[in-house]
């Protein structure tokens, strides 16, 4: 039961990160024609995995002094916004291409109902345990 808990609360983590990045790339999109804009853009696929790539390999702990060794917990696991200043791809100093932001936004929209879909599933399994559980 503490297994599903802890992947419920990393979905909700994911879908916390794919709101933010309909926020940022919204903005984005509004900026299109914005003299030296830098764009954003939200990472947390690429944290969860370097932390789960971190926690491939285990120690075990026989010893209370002993150094724990990729115990790192996910519910750390957050994302974070990133401003892509070192480039310009217009002679304005934008670099938003309007068609990347368009196509980022409906991969970001299919993973937040792909996200969501996936929590409404687990929540059906539990409310299913518990109904069943008391007959």
């Amino acid at each position: 039961m503490i297994n599903l808990y802890q992947n419920i609360d990393l979905m909700n983590r994911a879908m916390d990160a794919s709101w933010k990045r309909n926020e940022v790339i919204a903005n984005n999109i509004a900026n299109v024609n914005t003299p030296g804009f830098k764009k954003s853009s939200v990472e947390f696929e690429s944290i969860l995995q370097d932390v789960l790539n971190r926690n491939s390999i285990r120690g075990m702990q026989t010893h209370e002094k002993h150094i724990p060794i990729g115990h790192e917990n996910i519910s750390s696991v957050n994302y974070e916004v990133q401003e892509h200043s070192t480039y310009s791809t217009r002679r304005d100093g934008n670099n938003v291409d309007i068609d990347v932001e368009m196509a980022e936004r409906s991969k970001n929209e299919l993973l937040y109902q792909t996200l969501s879909a996936r929590v409404n599933s687990s929540f059906e399994r539990m409310r299913t345990v518990i109904t069943e559980g008391s007959r």
